[in-house]
């Protein structure tokens, strides 16, 4: 998530005014209709043997949402590490740059990389009616870079992540397009219209999960570091926004709420650690291995489920075509005429690319991989499923809720699995403050 300076500073207004209020420390084309629609239950979508609501053994939902990375960046080398039903990084894959010279994908060596294009506009073009051909050509100069790639050396806790619970090799993104619009659709099953990183003075007033929970009296927190995404939207009580160490004294206390959503540091006031581009990708993984070994840890494990995902694919190649997807209401993409990276002419009737999905719990399957189409809105599904809530969209409402993915019956992860520590590898932070003079590391 790049920020203009006018974002930047109205985000570190709303930090300011949070903390001084008390806040806790392929190729196919589009689908034309949906089954369901905004409203609709659980209880009215899913196969009649599925379970919904106290049937499903889960009392705690967390949601661990990193930056700005594609499937097959970070997870496309499973196969080699020994997950073979994972459908990865092809050895062949290539994209031709802007003189028909191809460039294949990469061991990337650097751990800080310049950011790629992740824009609506750009998206759509590295999507190309379904070809994902164009990455490089979208990332020019040294748009190279977009085809690099990392493996179980440079990501050992994500990889060990993947290999022991469950994941889905066909979980995309929302929409192609930038981080705002994808995580709205986390929290709202929409991005109500919008294509761009946009904020509104006051917030947004769409209705989102926080609505729904609050009104079943489900209790739920958002963990944060520098800034809270949830503070976008206008409903949401603040006196639920809690200082990121919170996580770790609640966990430990066994006193996690039913829904939690956990926002790592997106650079405003400390050390970046959400991944995304330059951010050193294993000061991310560390405090993803924090985050997710205090939940495994906490009295509260033997009824948790965490999802660990990233929102959107940050212009960093993929070789799966998102598919054609549920239009969520009557809103059409707000474009600008005067910002060419919102202007592609599109519909929110495809999903964006592939991005890594880990389901952490004592009842995922173990080394299970999905193969079930995926995206933002079946996290969102899942909490509705679990607390039998209304869907809020109809994205949401036809969003497989990732069932398959579970075996509630037998918790064959009760017992928290040894995982590998993140070690910061000095050499390579060294090269990343070379390469980034300025930026903290």
């Amino acid at each position: 998530m790049r920020l203009t300076h006018d974002q930047a500073v109205l985000l570190v207004a709303l930090v300011s005014a949070l903390n001084g209020c008390g806040g806790g420390g392929g190729g196919d084309t589009a689908s034309t209709a949906c089954a369901f629609h905004a409203g609709a239950l659980p209880a009215e979508t899913l196969p009649q043997d599925a379970p919904h609501g106290a049937e499903i053994p889960v009392d705690h939902v967390v949601v661990l949402m990193q930056e700005n990375r594609s499937f097959d960046s970070y997870f496309g080398q499973l196969p080699a590490a020994g997950h073979t039903d994972v459908d990865g990084l092809p050895a062949n894959a290539f994209n031709p740059d802007a003189d028909g010279v191809p460039h294949p994908a990469f061991h990337q060596e650097k751990y800080c990389t310049a950011d790629t294009n992740h824009t609506w506009t750009g998206s759509h073009l590295e999507f190309n009616g379904g070809l994902n051909d164009r990455f490089v050509t979208q990332n020019d100069p040294n748009g190279a870079r977009a085809m690099g790639f990392y493996d179980e050396s440079d990501l050992p806790f994500s990889y060990a992540l993947a290999k022991t619970f469950a994941i889905g090799d066909r979980y995309f993104c929302s929409v192609l397009g930038p981080t705002f619009p994808n995580r709205f659709y986390l929290m709202t099953g929409t991005s109500f219209g919008h294509v761009r990183n946009d904020m509104q003075n006051g917030g947004f007033p769409q209705r989102s999960i926080f609505d729904l929970l609050d009104e079943q009296h489900i209790t739920w927190n958002v963990y944060y570091n520098d800034f809270p995404f949830a503070a976008l939207l206008k409903s949401p009580s603040h006196r639920n926004f809690k200082r990121f160490d919170s996580l770790f004294t609640d966990a430990a206390a066994g006193t996690l709420p039913q829904v939690a959503y956990v926002d790592t540091a997106i650079g405003l006031t400390s050390v970046e650690t959400d991944e995304h581009p330059p951010a050193n990708i294993q000061q991310g993984q560390q405090v993803v291995a924090q985050a997710i070994e205090a939940v495994m840890q906490s009295p509260n494990w033997p009824t948790t489920a965490l999802f660990f995902t990233y929102d959107e694919h940050g212009g960093f190649y993929d070789h799966v075509p998102p598919p054609g997807a549920c239009v969520p209401d009557d809103i059409a993409p707000l474009q600008d005429p005067t910002d060419p990276d919102s202007t592609y002419p599109a519909q929110f009737d495809r999903y964006g690319f592939r991005v890594p999905m880990v389901v952490v719990s004592p009842f995922a399957k173990p080394g299970f991989v999905s193969h079930t189409v995926y995206d933002h809105t079946s996290i969102l599904r899942f909490i509705e499923t679990r607390f039998d809530l209304p869907a809020l969209t109809d994205r949401d409402a036809n969003a497989s809720p990732l069932l398959d993915m579970f075996d509630f019956s037998t918790p064959v992860l009760l017992s928290p699995p040894a995982l590998p520590e993140v070690v910061v590898d000095s050499a390579r932070l060294e090269q990343c403050k070379l390469d980034f003079p300025g930026r903290p590391f």
